[in-house]
């Protein structure tokens, strides 16, 4: 047995102080979707709804085995990880400071702090993680504290390991398939590193955001690499560069097994678990699942498990999670169209839509034409085939309009 092994066995042994084992749930839904034996990881169950809690843990109690007496630690986070590091500070009844960005929300800063309760500070410093990162990198240089990584250090990446010890010891059948969401890289470098020394057979799929794809980027140039532009939106995985110790656990994986998951995609699949199975799943949590879409020609017949990572989702994202959904799934756009402004236009433009098209945006962006308008409007079908009717019927009317749907800057000024 490796010593890493090793480690990550006795850190499992050692949560079992803190909480009870994650369930391994065989989910019938996406089981029969796709013809496969389809097994959701549910880290999203943690008590701090994200496997965060492992690396945090197992960090701090190795530090503490070696040094007792240094007792104060930092984080920089806005989310899963700050509360991962809270609700260990308390269980181990040591002093806390958790660094979060002054753009956090409130949601996530109340639960953190709940967590913690009176072990931890919060301090909200600057709008951006990276001045957030420096001014808890500062503070320890300053107060001689202990920084605790969110993914990139051994003992973190060893904590992380445990879901796959939990893995092996609840499945009673080889594992085919392993999906991994990628973020920083600690929940992947850890659960491959044990998997391929216990359970060689198993092979992995590794699934980031498209809007974040570190790893993907890393891999093409064959070290870990900042890029240039993150899309946020995954606040979970949304990183701009894998770490170096993780990386160095995936650097020889087959490129072809990384995937990207659009960010609209993910707001379907956070939608649908939520609608058919009463799963709450934070887009982070939701990539393991989003990536069948992309396997299903693959995994027909096998045993496939998807991590579910986090299920942090604040509610208040829910309708533009939606709206995103709708627009990824060609249901719903949005143009802008020269509007007649005389009596009975807007009667006219409604006999162009069918019985089961919705108006859910109207409003007139130019009101002091005198005899034509720029209106916004937003049009939700029940099928995406209903659009090309549509678009016909605008034209044969002889009404201008532009599809919006996809220009970015155009939805994010006006939508």
């Amino acid at each position: 047995m490796s010593d890493f092994v090793a480690q990550a066995i006795a850190a499992r042994r050692e949560m079992r102080k803190l909480f009870a084992e994650t369930p391994l749930q065989r989910n019938d839904f996406l089981s029969q979707r796709y013809d496969a034996d389809i097994y959701l990881k549910r880290e999203d169950l943690s008590p701090v709804r994200s496997y965060k809690i492992r690396g945090a843990f197992n960090a701090m109690r190795k530090h503490l085995e070696v040094n007792p007496t240094r007792t104060r630690f930092v984080c920089a986070s806005a989310g899963n990880h700050a509360q991962g590091v809270a609700f260990v500070c308390k269980h181990f009844d040591v002093s806390g400071v958790v660094f979060m960005p002054i753009t956090t929300p409130q949601q996530k800063v109340d639960k953190t702090r709940v967590f913690g309760g009176d072990n931890i500070e919060i301090r909200l410093v600057g709008d951006y993680f990276e001045d957030t990162l420096k001014a808890a990198q500062a503070f320890c240089s300053a107060e001689n504290a202990v920084f605790l990584p969110p993914f990139d250090d051994d003992d973190v990446i060893e904590g992380q390991a445990s879901v796959a010890a939990e893995l092996l010891e609840q499945m009673s059948e080889p594992i085919d398939l392993v999906i991994l969401p990628v973020g920083g890289g600690g929940l992947s470098a850890g659960v491959v590193t044990y998997l391929n020394a216990l359970s060689p057979q198993t092979t992995f799929r590794f699934v980031e955001p498209a809007g974040g794809a570190s790893l993907t980027a890393a891999i093409a140039n064959g070290a870990p690499v900042s890029l240039k532009k993150v899309d946020s939106f995954v606040d979970g995985a949304a990183v701009a560069r894998i770490g170096d110790k993780t990386f160095a656990a995936l650097k020889s994986i087959d490129p072809s097994h990384v995937l990207k998951a659009p960010e609209d995609r993910i707001c379907m699949t956070i939608v649908e678990m939520l609608n058919v199975e009463g799963i709450v799943l934070e887009p982070a949590g939701a990539l393991s699942i989003d990536a069948l879409r992309d396997l299903k020609d693959q995994i027909r017949g096998r045993k496939v498990v998807c991590i579910t990572s986090g299920g942090n989702f604040d509610f208040e994202r829910l309708p533009e999670v939606k709206e995103r959904a709708l627009k990824f799934a060609g249901l719903k756009k949005y143009f802008i169209l020269r509007f007649p402004q005389r009596p009975g236009a807007l009667k006219e433009f409604l006999s162009i839509l069918g019985p089961d098209d919705d108006i859910t945006r109207f409003e007139y962006l130019q009101k002091s034409a005198r005899n034509f308008g720029s209106v916004l409007i937003g049009i939700e079908a029940k099928d995406p085939d209903d659009f090309p009717g549509i678009c016909a019927r605008m034209e044969q009317a002889g009404m201008a309009y532009q599809d919006i749907t996809e220009n970015e800057a155009l939805t994010q000024f006006l939508i």
